[in-house]
């Protein structure tokens, strides 16, 4: 029988997704941005492709993104609603890590497996920054899949995507509440033979 981690089963149990919205100051330092984004980057890197990279968004940036979010928005003649959503995370925002999806050529490494790794590193800030007592949101919203948005706010070139925005602050006082969680008998199969 394998040796159990309590701690670690009980802190994935009890892990909550928490509004960015309620995120109030303290963000991290660079000191605990950087444990958070060493331990987070010990995901599958498929034969050290790295096939990602982040960008640290803090401070002044958010007012531009929000304002180069809200440009866009008006270029590609989006409702109010619309305008509201894009710009919405860069006003509320303080520290945030996007992560960019950065294919590398590989004849071994299939794109979609990059990808995925981009996705677990996303995770991997998450479950960092929880575990180290901040609040994490993935974010992602219609300018994340933006192509000219993504160019001008991330540099993103070429294959390059947003696979994800973790913001990252001081939680709101109280514990978010739990979501309904899937009902595994409905999304499990075994296939025993």
């Amino acid at each position: 029988m394998p040796a159990r981690n309590p701690a670690a089963l009980a802190f994935l149990a009890a892990r909550r997704s928490r509004p960015a919205k309620l995120f109030t100051g303290p963000v991290p330092d660079d000191a605990a941005l950087h444990e958070i984004l060493t331990l987070a980057t010990r995901v599958p890197d498929h034969g050290k492709l790295e096939p990602w990279r982040m960008v640290i968004v803090r401070g002044a940036a958010f007012g531009r993104l929000a304002q180069l979010a809200e440009q866009r928005a008006h270029q590609r003649a989006m409702d109010a609603e619309q305008v509201a959503k894009g710009r919405g995370q860069y006003d509320i925002g303080q520290l945030a890590v996007v992560v960019i999806a950065s294919p590398k050529p590989s004849d071994k490494v299939p794109a979609v497996e990059q990808l995925l790794s981009a996705g677990a590193l996303c995770m991997g800030i998450v479950n960092a920054a929880e575990a180290a007592g901040w609040g994490a949101c993935w974010l992602s919203g219609w300018p994340a899949h933006d192509p000219v948005f993504t160019a001008a706010a991330f540099g993103t070139t070429g294959a390059e995507t947003v696979a994800g925005i973790i913001h990252i602050a001081t939680p709101a006082g109280a514990d978010a509440p739990d979501r309904p969680r899937p009902d595994l008998a409905r999304i499990v199969t075994y296939l025993d033979a």
